[in-house]
């Protein structure tokens, strides 16, 4: 193999990076308008509810969005003081739980998600091809 990219293998990074950057931002600009919530807030408390009804051991929080624990920590204690989740001793470990104003937040959220992921994502896709990219895009991520 070559050391460097081919242009097409160029031209596929720069609008991979391009199109997750852009689907991204415009999905968290818009949570961000509607609710306040930041990227990584809408994360953290839609996986609370999604992977553990509401609490997770902080260390399968982590593993759950791939984010070291240092910077999961730091995000989780800007979070306590805005009253979205609280932090408890748990056997050794650390229970993260979503509050009520956690999940009022992460009720107004999700409409307003599904609504930006359509309209970034799922719209601009055709639907001959959706199946397709859903393919690819999950071969990608697979270990």
């Amino acid at each position: 193999m070559d050391e460097l990219l081919s242009d097409d293998e160029l031209r596929l990074w720069h609008a991979w990076k391009a199109a997750t950057e852009t689907v991204r931002a415009r999905v968290a600009e818009e949570i961000d308008a509607a609710t306040g919530l930041s990227d990584p807030d809408y994360g953290v408390l839609s996986r609370l509810v999604d992977l553990g009804q509401g609490e997770l051991r902080q260390n399968e929080l982590a593993a759950s969005m791939g984010w070291h624990r240092s910077r999961l920590s730091h995000q989780l204690t800007r979070m306590e003081q805005r009253n979205l989740v609280t932090r408890s001793d748990a056997g050794g470990g650390v229970l993260v739980t979503i509050t009520s104003t956690g999940r009022e937040q992460i009720n107004t959220a999700r409409p307003v998600h599904a609504r930006a992921v359509r309209h970034a994502l799922s719209s601009r896709v055709p639907p001959t091809d959706f199946a397709r990219v859903l393919t690819v895009l999950e071969a990608l991520t697979a270990r």
